[in-house]
């Protein structure tokens, strides 16, 4: 199994530490891992993408072209990559400021309100885990407990009291994900 992935959006979404959970969760499974943060200077509001690999094999390069999945968070993300999705691939994204909704008939398309559950969660720090169980519930790629330790590793200690609530999110994320279109 190879899954490559962009995550894209906002900075300030918490696309880049999406990333890097997702890469220390591929990393407690035994997987190999790539993890290859980009972003413009801006501390919040700039665009920001991170392309993460989980592979059962060696990983040849952390460079990619075409993705198997996009996760995308925002509209000019999608203006971006949504052409970069390989076909029968996967594209998820939350519609929160999408104007141009994804057209493609040979890619799989799934919803996720991630913004809007955040609110209602109370805490809209916990939309990058919202959305990451949306992808979870889309493809199972890591293991919760293996999510759960990827949180450990990559939160400093003292954020540690908040894996309760990020787990929560992520179920949150799970039970909410909606199809729009499959292949």
């Amino acid at each position: 199994m190879t899954e490559e992935i962009i995550i894209a959006g906002f900075g300030g979404q918490g696309v880049l530490s999406m990333g890097k959970i997702l890469a220390y969760s591929g990393i407690m499974q035994n997987q190999e891992v790539s993890w290859m943060p980009s972003y413009g200077p801006e501390m919040r509001g700039g665009t920001a993408n991170v392309t993460v690999i989980l592979s059962d094999d060696r990983i040849s390069s952390p460079v990619l072209k075409k993705f198997d999945t996009a996760i995308i968070l925002n509209q000019q993300s999608m203006d971006k990559f949504v052409n970069e999705v390989k076909p029968g691939g996967t594209l998820l994204y939350d519609p929160n400021g999408i104007t141009h909704h994804p057209e493609r008939r040979d890619i799989n398309i799934y919803r996720i309100p991630g913004a809007a559950l955040a609110v209602e969660m109370g805490n809209p720090q916990t939309f990058n885990m919202i959305i990451m169980g949306g992808f979870l519930k889309i493809k199972p790629i890591v293991l919760l407990e293996n999510v759960k330790k990827g949180l450990e590793k990559s939160l400093p200690e003292r954020h540690h009291k908040l894996i309760p609530l990020n787990i929560q999110a992520i179920q949150k994320g799970s039970d909410s994900v909606e199809t729009v279109h499959t292949v």
